[in-house]
């Protein structure tokens, strides 16, 4: 049928419909509102303010630092991948309302607004710095919520791959391409405490105390247990060295060779007779120092032996954990847990979006990404009920934040109407009561 300006339009099939465009008053991610009430109630805005500095001037200001930083940490949670919609997000009913109140009638920040923030203010030194500081002191806030007196530690690298000249992308020969080869550090209840990104040629572990010893020495001020877990790509002396001054435990796995195989020798034969249909799965711990080491360290040993394969499956650990060897193989791979968020980081929030040519700017989009996905995860751990609590992030962005709604406006109110599917007015109520009886911090 035939458009007149402004009017709504007529489908044949069906007089009595018509169809309208209202994308002022109608949003798609209804269901931000949640995590901007739990960020609310951990200061995020305050955070914000306190540790970045905002060197725009005059028009430029019109938009409050909070907002402009907040706004693409928001859109990734929503799974926006970059600023090319920030143009269509700036009228959303939803991305205006959990923005300063200054912008809920003219709308959020445009692209070339947000692009000049990312990519200027918040590349300078000062404010890359300021990122990381804030996405600590988001966790940090967390923390005191948290009474484990013992805290678990898990370092893992990625690829983040790149199709165009970035800054310091370089061939990566394990992975196969041109990337970036970023370094994460998460606790046990899937924080990102911290990311650095890395050109895409450097080794696997490569600035891993930049990350690791300041993250330690914070958690034993705070009077808790440090453990650590890596793999094979953290089985260094200087690294065990280094978790052994603080007395941190730790379980790295460490690449097999012919000495250690010797000492466990006994174990490699298959057993005689008819093989189970059941993994047949052995563990032995040894002392064992090599060249490099200047003193002996325990290690254990995991053979299996699997019906239809002609030699077993070995796996070593290097450790200062006293438990028995079977624990220390299953304390080992729940570090597993890690590779998993960081699956989700780069699903839900985007995180492989680096598509910037200056190194700095994508240092900035990495950084937004890990706080949009902590966000995410603090609403999973605190404002979850325990029937979806085990929701990936790919699940809550497609069920609860990508809920419809329409923006009303009242003389006193504005009401946000929203669709009832998975995210159910009882659901959202439960919700809402988690985080008002958080014991959220005062500052």
């Amino acid at each position: 049928m035939g458009e007149i300006q402004n009017q709504p339009f007529q489908l044949s099939f069906n007089a009595s419909l018509k169809i309208d465009f209202q994308g002022s008053r109608v949003t798609s991610d209804g269901g931000l509102v949640l995590v901007r009430e739990l960020d609310e109630g951990f200061g995020f805005g305050e955070l914000i303010e306190q540790h970045l500095t905002d060197s725009r001037r005059g028009k430029n200001t019109q938009f409050p630092s909070p907002t402009c930083c907040a706004n693409p940490v928001y859109s990734r949670l929503a799974g926006y991948e970059d600023l090319n919609d920030a143009q269509r997000l700036s009228q959303d009913p939803t991305f205006r309302l959990i923005g300063s109140e200054k912008i809920w009638d003219r709308g959020a920040a445009l692209t070339s607004r947000l692009q000049t923030f990312e990519t200027e203010m918040l590349a300078e030194e000062e404010n890359l710095a300021g990122l990381a500081r804030l996405n600590r002191a988001l966790i940090g806030r967390a923390e005191t919520m948290d009474s484990d007196y013992r805290t678990i530690l898990d370092m893992d690298s990625t690829e983040i791959p790149v199709y165009g000249e970035q800054e310091q992308s370089a061939y990566n020969r394990y992975f196969e391409s041109t990337c970036f080869h970023p370094l994460l550090l998460f606790n046990r209840l899937g924080d990102c405490l911290a990311a650095k990104l890395r050109p895409g040629n450097v080794h696997s572990a490569e600035g891993w105390e930049d990350l690791l010893l300041p993250e330690i020495e914070r958690q034993q001020r705070m009077g808790k247990e440090v453990a650590f877990r890596g793999d094979a790509a953290f089985a260094k002396p200087e690294v065990y060295e280094a978790l052994e001054a603080p007395g941190v435990k730790y379980a790295i796995r460490i690449s097999a060779n012919d000495s250690l195989e010797r000492d466990i020798a006994e174990l490699l034969p298959r057993p005689v007779g008819r093989p189970s249909q059941k993994p047949l799965v052995e563990y032995k711990g040894f002392l064992y120092q090599a060249a490099s080491w200047k003193t002996a360290r325990r290690v254990v040993a995991k053979v299996e032996h699997h019906a239809g394969e002609l030699f077993p499956r070995v796996g070593f650990i290097v450790t200062n954990l006293t438990l028995p060897s079977r624990a220390v193989v299953r304390f080992y791979n729940k570090r597993g847990t890690a590779e998993q968020w960081i699956k989700e980081g780069k699903q839900a929030v985007k995180m492989t979006r680096l598509s910037c040519h200056r190194f700095r700017s994508n240092e900035v989009r990495l950084w937004l990404s890990v706080i949009a996905y902590n966000l995410g995860n603090l609403w999973r751990r605190f404002a979850l009920p325990r029937r979806i609590g085990n929701w990936s992030l790919t699940s809550l962005q497609q069920r609860l934040v990508k809920t419809g709604g329409r923006l009303v406006r009242h003389a006193r109110y504005y009401w946000l109407l929203l669709a009832e599917g998975h995210l159910s007015r009882r659901l959202f109520g439960s919700m809402l009561r988690m985080i008002a009886a958080l014991p959220l911090p005062d500052g």
